[in-house]
């Protein structure tokens, strides 16, 4: 008998539905870059990512509150001058949605196969922090099994720097929606 080894982690693996995997490669680059990509899940789970239109951030920036920022939102380990390629911000984003799935999961179990829940807090988690997402009303809401008073917790988020950005207030307000969506 031959050794099964498994295979790579996939976004849509860690969130037990391809439409949640879809709706976050695709909401996360329009969110964070203003970027629209098409996506394919393959069979096996795996994504590929199409840039279709809108501005690709190759070169790190500091964004609203003077944090160092490169691709579709990616923070960790950017340094302002460094510069990505469309296939290094690809992989960057894609194994940081994974990385965040993976911790959102695991603080909310219920949200694994629940696309909409799951999509919307994950990219309230990319916002915010997991520990941040983890911590927050919402998921203490979604543990209680109230999803509804959790997916309205959204809005909380509104803040940036100490201040309320309206950019934030219309992307808490989609991630709500979405969140309530089958509910």
């Amino acid at each position: 008998m031959a050794d099964l080894k498994p295979g790579p982690k996939t976004l849509a693996g860690v969130l037990g539905s391809i439409a949640g995997a879809i709706a976050l490669f695709t909401s996360i680059p329009a969110e964070e870059s203003g970027r629209k990509v098409a996506v394919t899940i393959a069979p096996n789970g795996q994504a590929t990512i199409r840039h279709v239109s809108g501005p690709q951030y190759l070169r790190a920036y500091l964004d609203a509150v003077k944090v160092p920022t490169a691709c579709d939102g990616i923070t960790r380990g950017v340094r302002l001058g460094q510069t990505y390629t469309e296939a290094q911000c690809t992989a960057l984003l894609e194994a940081e949605l994974i990385e965040m799935a993976s911790r959102v999961i695991a603080c909310v179990p219920a949200l694994y196969g629940r696309p909409n829940q799951a999509a919307a807090s994950v990219s309230l988690a990319y916002n915010i922090g997991w520990p941040s997402f983890c911590k927050s009303t919402a998921a203490r809401r979604f543990n209680a099994g109230q999803w509804a008073a959790g997916c309205d917790a959204f809005p909380m988020w509104k803040y940036a720097g100490g201040k309320v950005l309206r950019g934030l207030v219309l992307r808490r307000e989609r991630e709500r929606q979405l969140c309530r969506t089958g509910l």
